[in-house]
């Protein structure tokens, strides 16, 4: 696909709520994110559209939080691609940008010519949030199913939630005029509000019986829910990712009928919260008879951060818990 320059809305990401149905939701936009993301390594193509579907979730889900949390994606797979794992970190104040970050961990020679889904073979889909320092950190883990990254997470939230919520997504490498190749994508959430008792009692109708949003919604409900996912069904992959249409002009074409209120956006950048410090501290749980058998044949002690690629090279007499002891012989 070719591309104009670089918009306004690009590493946004826009609330929104359709008042004449409880059904709330989101629209992203990721560019820059997903370059700083898929730069630092060199990833397959397979392997590169899933960790930008899976930043793409995490842009959308992560403005759930509350300031200073900070939310992950995990999928852990038996198939080619082992692991992907995202971080969002929300803003540490109101106006500030939210945070991403993701990585993945596969077997090249297991890797094969299919679709990206795949290379992602049994396993799960889980959501962790950490509410910071003393608080207990809460895990959902569901199945990984479903023909995309995407309807495993709708899976998540009906079964691990019981909310109804759909992604539309759209990801993948464009051109700028007069610019180079890039990744660049754009989806839609939509997720309808909670119910006042949204535990379904019986097992669900996809796949194992897990639920599914049609086992929780009925009756009015269920038909502004259907109604909704039947005007995002209409969405083209140009509406959401390029240049000539703003997400609001998009809420307005496709729920027009339920009345689409907008928030204040979200800007979203790429970071990393790795440091030198935060590596002496993985480490300070270590004697020094542990940190000798870390030790390089060149009497140092090393770290690569899998999600930034940054490298830490430190002197072994001062790292562990018996740094200071090094220290003073």
């Amino acid at each position: 696909m070719t591309l104009g320059t670089k918009l306004a809305w690009d590493d946004t990401v826009l609330p929104f709520q359709l008042d004449r149905s409880d059904i709330r939701g989101r629209v992203a936009r990721l560019d820059g994110v997903l370059g700083g993301i898929l730069k630092q390594h060199d990833y397959p193509p397979q392997v590169e559209a899933l960790v930008a579907e899976m930043a793409l979730l995490t842009a959308l889900i992560g403005p759930t939080i509350k300031l200073r949390w900070k939310l992950s994606l995990q999928v852990q797979s038996k198939g080619p691609v082992r692991m992907i794992a995202t971080d969002y970190f929300a803003p540490a104040s109101d106006g500030e940008p939210a945070r991403i970050r993701a990585y993945a961990s596969f077997d090249r020679d297991r890797l094969t010519d299919g679709a990206p889904i795949d290379q992602v073979g049994e396993g799960y889909f889980a959501i962790l949030i950490d509410q910071g320092e003393g608080m207990q950190p809460y895990q959902g883990i569901t199945p990984l199913t479903g023909d995309s990254l995407a309807a495993c997470a709708g899976t998540y939230f009906a079964q691990s939630e019981q909310l109804p919520t759909r992604f539309q997504l759209s990801f993948g490498r464009s051109t700028e005029q007069g610019g180079s190749e890039h990744w660049r994508a754009g989806g839609i959430m939509l997720q309808h509000m909670p119910k006042a008792s949204p535990f379904a009692k019986d097992g669900g109708s996809g796949e194992g019986g897990l639920l599914e949003a049609g086992d929780i919604v009925d009756g009015e409900e269920g038909d502004n829910w259907n109604r909704a996912n039947f005007h995002l069904d209409t969405v083209e992959e140009m509406e959401l990712i390029g240049p000539s249409l703003p997400p609001t002009d998009l809420l307005v074409r496709l729920f027009h009928e339920d009345q689409p209120r907008v928030f204040d956006p979200q800007p979203v950048r790429f970071g990393c919260t790795c440091s030198e410090d935060r590596v002496r501290q993985s480490l300070s749980i270590y004697s020094a008879k542990d940190i000798e058998k870390m030790t390089t044949d060149e009497g140092r002690v090393t770290a690569d951060c899998q999600f930034c690629g940054a490298h830490y090279d430190l002197d072994p007499a001062t790292v562990g818990f018996e740094a200071a002891d090094e220290q003073d012989r």
